[in-house]
């Protein structure tokens, strides 16, 4: 029977919904601005989708346990948590249970997968839930739920050497984009493993714009993700908008800058656009990146009222988009095919996943 280590930044993602771009250093903040935990949610999402019988091991309390116990499972609890967390505790719970596990599972972010690597020998494998606000490194499943499936079939699945990156999340805050390759984990091949992120800076993003600015309706609000293509517009549209994070526009003017989730709600009405892109190298449109334009919001403005935009060089890189919206209901409500704009008034059909 293998035999699974576990653990759960409790912390992870809290900074996501309000703008924060991560929560390393900021979970006081985090939590000042109404943000609630999400890791425990997505941690249960995971658990509840296992099949197989497993010998578990994880840490007391909201690291594990607690969890574990209200999905049904028998644990072995080998790291007392205390009430506060933080890194060093990720970083003891996993060399402690390391010699008595086949793989460590943690639910976390790309933080949470640094400090995992800090602790453990190279060779034991390791596999990310993901819950954080970044998510670049490719140890990480798509979702909790394909996090399960890859437990449950770990004895067919070989290991390879992936990437484990982190981002500067003071400069990520300041809209600056920097990131690091942290060093390399085994990890289950899988293809509901994601693929790394990677910074490009492509050719048709111009034309993108031009066709988004002419379609747009001076009289409807809308949401505007981050990323290069998405900037694009934002320059065309002559608003000083957030390179990284959430704009909301209405009448083509600015009305709130690198919003989070709360302020996007009050500016929300029934006439509502969401404008996106597909993240890097993994094909996200929503779950990495965008995590202020919640589940709730998505629904709200509708699957019909959300434009995705790329450029053709991206989705050649890219077989599917991937939502990961943290509400499998409105994961399948997203899936099936939706056109994205890759130029002007140039259109392709992708899948989503």
């Amino acid at each position: 029977m293998k035999r699974i280590g576990f653990i759960i930044n409790p912390v992870a993602g809290m900074g996501g919904s309000v703008a924060l771009k991560g929560t390393d250093g900021m979970v006081e903040e985090a939590k000042r601005r109404g943000a609630i935990p999400v890791s425990p949610k997505r941690a249960e999402a995971f658990l509840r989708a296992l099949k197989k019988k497993r010998a578990w091991y994880t840490c007391s309390g909201i690291m594990g346990e607690e969890a574990c116990r209200r999905a049904g499972l028998d644990v072995e609890v080998v790291y007392e948590a205390p009430e506060r967390t933080a890194a060093e505790d990720t970083k003891k719970a996993a060399a402690c249970m390391a010699p008595m596990v086949d793989i460590i599972v943690f639910v976390g972010g790309d933080g949470t997968a640094c400090d995992v690597l800090d602790a453990v020998d190279a060779q034991l494998p390791v596999l990310g839930v993901p819950a954080g606000v970044k998510m670049y490194s490719a140890v990480f499943s798509n979702t909790p739920a394909d996090a399960a499936e890859i437990v449950n079939s770990l004895e067919e699945l070989p290991v390879e050497e992936r990437e484990v990156m982190d981002i500067d999340e003071e400069a990520f805050r300041k809209g600056e984009f920097r990131v690091k390759l942290k060093g390399y984990a085994r990890t289950p091949v899988h293809p509901k493993i994601q693929a790394g992120k990677e910074v490009t800076i492509g050719n048709g993003k111009r034309e993108i714009a031009e066709w988004v600015a002419e379609e747009m309706d001076d009289d409807r609000v809308y949401i505007i993700g981050g990323g290069s293509t998405t900037w694009e517009i934002k320059k065309y549209l002559g608003i000083e908008g957030s390179f990284l994070g959430i704009d909301v526009i209405k009448g083509k003017k600015l009305l709130c800058r690198d919003a989070g989730e709360r302020e996007i709600n009050k500016l929300l009405d029934d006439a509502a656009k969401i404008v996106v892109s597909p993240l890097g190298n993994q094909g996200f449109i929503f779950g990495r990146g965008n995590q202020p334009i919640s589940h709730e919001i998505i629904e709200r403005v509708g699957r019909e009222n959300i434009i995705v935009v790329a450029t053709r060089e991206k989705l050649a890189r890219i077989d599917s988009l991937k939502v990961d919206t943290g509400d499998e209901r409105v994961n399948d409500m997203l899936r099936g095919y939706m056109e994205v704009i890759t130029g002007y008034r140039e259109r392709k059909l992708m899948k989503v996943e």
